[in-house]
This record gives structure tokens, C-alpha cells and sequence, in this order.
């Protein structure tokens, strides 16, 4: 079932990171914003101005709220210095994290297949419900964002993760547990959850 937003939210993942780069599974790892990622925040900045305008006392009327590992506060921080706001004016939430990939994380997907053919497979297969080891699924932390999502009580800007961004395009926008886990979702990239659907910016 569909969770039902009243309000908008304009979400941003976080810009690019040597991991991302390299394609390393990152999870709950706390890695930096590299360069490039640090561009792309500013980007994804000035488009949320497009979206919502440059008023600033309009803008301050929204909530910010990010994940509280360090690419995402980062992020946080660039996209409001561009809408002309205080950096560091906004709210974290531990529920907004990127999912657990467990002992996972660091590995490349490759690396993953060499060192655990057999659970690489079932997770290629059941991508939504399969969890890594000692990590979470999807569906996991799908369940751990709705009770974030009934915390919305007007339009909001938020910055989290690849995983919480296929997770909110389940829950927000209809996408089937199928699909949703199989979404490119580009570092810095803005995606706008209204009225039942979602869209890229």
C-alpha cells in the first residue's frame, strides 16, 4: 500500500564520494564528499531554488532534514549555502540512512560475487526482500522510513541515499518491489515526491 504525503518533498542524494567512484558498497560507512560530489551538492542546491523559488523567508519555511552520515550532512550543508541559507540550520534523522549492506560494505559487487557467490545470486534475484549478512533489505528499511514519513507535517527537503531514494519511490510513488530496487539513482540528483507520484529534476 501507498504511503499518502500531504506535503512535498524535494529529495537530494548526496553528491559523489571516492566509494561511489570506485563503486564500493558503502551502507552505514561514513565516507567524504569528494570533489565532484562537493560540485554537485552546490548544483543540487541551486535547482531546489528553481523548484521552490529564491525567497528567502518562503524558504526558511520548509523543514530540512538530513541522514546523519557525513556525505549527506555535507551535501546538506553546500545545497543550502547556494539558496543562500545558513549551512548548518537543519534537523538530522538516523532513520534516513542509507540501508546496512553488513560485512558487505567496502566491497565492490564483483568482490561480493567472488568472496559469497551463492548469497550475491539470491540477492540478484530478490533484491527487495534478500537481506546481505548482517545487514539490511529494502523491505527492511522501507519499514524503518514510514514512521519518518508520518513525522511530515509541511514541505520538506531532505538528503539521504541511493537505498532510501528506491525505498520513497515504493512508498510515495507506487513503484513495484520488482522495479524500485533496480532505479539508477545519480549522486546529486534532485527528485521531487508530489500528489501520489514522483519526478527528476
Amino acid at each position: 500500500m501507498m504511503f499518502e504525503l500531504r506535503h512535498r518533498l524535494v529529495f537530494l542524494r548526496h553528491g559523489e564520494t571516492d566509494w561511489n567512484a570506485q563503486g564500493r558498497l558503502q551502507g552505514h560507512a561514513d565516507i567524504a564528499l569528494n570533489g565532484r560530489g562537493e560540485a554537485q551538492a552546490e548544483e543540487a542546491g541551486k535547482i531546489v531554488g528553481r523548484i521552490l523559488g529564491r525567497d528567502i523567508a518562503r524558504l526558511s519555511g520548509f523543514d530540512y532534514v538530513a541522514s546523519p552520515l557525513v556525505r549527506a550532512r555535507r551535501t546538506m550543508e553546500l545545497a543550502r549555502g547556494s539558496l543562500g541559507l545558513d549551512p548548518f540550520t537543519y534537523r538530522l534523522d538516523d532513520r534516513l540512512k542509507e540501508m546496512s549492506f553488513g560485512r558487505w560494505e567496502g566491497f565492490t559487487w564483483p568482490e561480493v560475487k567472488a568472496a559469497d557467490p551463492d548469497m550475491a545470486d539470491r540477492r540478484e534475484a530478490d533484491k527487495w526482500f534478500l537481506q546481505p549478512p548482517g545487514g539490511e533489505s529494502y523491505a527492511m528499511l522501507a519499514q524503518r522510513l514510514q514512521p519518518w514519513l508520518e513525522t511530515i507535517a509541511c514541505d520538506t527537503v531532505a538528503v539521504a541515499h541511493g537505498g532510501v531514494a528506491r525505498c520513497l519511490m515504493h512508498l510515495l510513488g507506487g513503484a513495484a518491489t520488482e522495479r524500485a530496487p533496480m532505479s539508477d539513482i545519480w549522486q546529486g540528483r534532485v527528485l521531487v515526491f508530489e500528489a501520489g507520484s514522483y519526478r527528476w529534476i
